[in-house]
């Protein structure tokens, strides 16, 4: 037997078939691979019945499937559901599927914990443990589908019924970004989840140098925690501004390869009297001339140990009616998971001690 095992769901089609002529097979059996990967119920080799007898007796001298079971669970009272899993090292990520009407929406984790040490999240207390693989966040995806599935609440045999992803959990995706365009690859084939890309959305804090990379190699969405709109109060409020300052991000947003009318969404906390004046909006609204966007304005969740306040509603109002009398559009994002510590900014692995 080997001794290096491959984990499957690691690999993207190229990486599949690259992996099968290591075995003597033709490319195609990489594809064949693929195509059962990421049905729900497969756990080994042997259910692949299109494979050569032969070929899956095989491959697990050589490879696996891994998947995350039985998650812990905590359930919103507005019908969020936040998720824990156990990572193979004991360590713990953690997840939220948000529903709604019309939509329903995931959103994962990129790493254990987070180095980024933005003020107000609560992530950024637990510090930097370790990226997360492919597999690691693909299954995220898998795991709450087979969950919904057994709970009856996705249809059986349901290849794909997460309608929405956002990379907003755990961790700054675009400090995983070989793992994180690996994981985008398998999302959107169509022999992997089969998601589409506009359903998808990556966040960053303004990795400058990375952002150019997300829009080359991708289609997804892409948006930007912006927070403040000088570089005193960003730098007070996250620490990544003081090596790439607010001038250098919003030109790195100007130059974002995007596609047309496809718009980069600005994310803007509103904490009570930090950065919601009428005269922060009228900034805000001079700086992003000319970036294709549109702003979520999110109502701050607090957390323990942090002292910010979220700004009051008629505050927030009045701040998103300046924004659109400049002629942009703008969405006040209701906080949904608060109460179970799911909301944004809120995820420090509190499930753990569940596990």
């Amino acid at each position: 037997m080997t001794q290096n095992i491959i984990d499957c769901k690691n690999l993207d089609r190229e990486g599949l078939e690259s992996f099968a002529e290591t075995l003597g097979q033709p490319p195609f059996r990489g594809r064949q691979i693929m195509a059962w990967l990421y049905r729900p119920g497969i756990e080994n080799f042997s259910q692949m019945t299109d494979l050569a007898k032969t070929f899956r007796a095989l491959l697990p001298d050589h490879a696996r499937i891994s998947c995350f079971k039985e998650p812990v669970t905590e359930i919103s009272e507005d019908g969020s559901i936040k998720f824990g899993f156990q990572l193979e090292d004991g360590q713990v990520i953690e997840s939220v599927n948000i529903p709604e009407p019309d939509r329903n929406t995931l959103c994962i984790s990129s790493q254990v914990g987070c180095a980024m040490e933005c003020r107000f999240c609560q992530t950024g207390t637990v510090g930097f443990k370790r990226n997360l693989s492919p597999a690691e966040m693909v299954n995220q995806v898998c795991g709450v589908r087979d969950y919904l599935t057994s709970t009856g609440q996705n249809p059986e045999n349901s290849k794909q019924t997460i309608s929405n992803l956002v990379f907003m959990g755990m961790g700054e995706p675009l400090n995983n970004m070989d793992n994180l365009l690996t994981t985008i690859a398998i999302l959107t084939d169509q022999k992997g989840l089969d998601m589409a890309s506009r359903r998808i959305t990556v966040s960053t804090c303004g990795i400058v140098p990375k952002m150019h990379v997300l829009g080359e190699r991708t289609s997804v969405n892409l948006a930007v925690s912006l927070h403040a709109v000088d570089n005193e109060t960003r730098d007070a409020l996250m620490p990544v501004n003081r090596r790439y300052p607010i001038e250098q991000l919003l030109q790195a947003c100007r130059d974002y390869p995007i596609q047309k009318r496809k718009r980069i969404m600005i994310e803007y906390i509103m904490l009570d009297g930090i950065n919601d004046s009428d005269e922060e909006a009228r900034r805000l609204a001079s700086i992003l001339r000319p970036i294709p966007c549109k702003i979520n304005l999110l109502a701050y969740n607090e957390c323990q140990g942090i002292a910010y306040r979220p700004s009051p509603s008629d505050r927030i109002l009045a701040f998103q009616d300046i924004l659109r009398k400049a002629h942009y559009s703008v969405f006040i994002r209701s906080s949904r998971g608060s109460d179970i510590g799911a909301a944004c900014g809120q995820l420090a692995g509190t499930l753990t001690n569940s596990i």
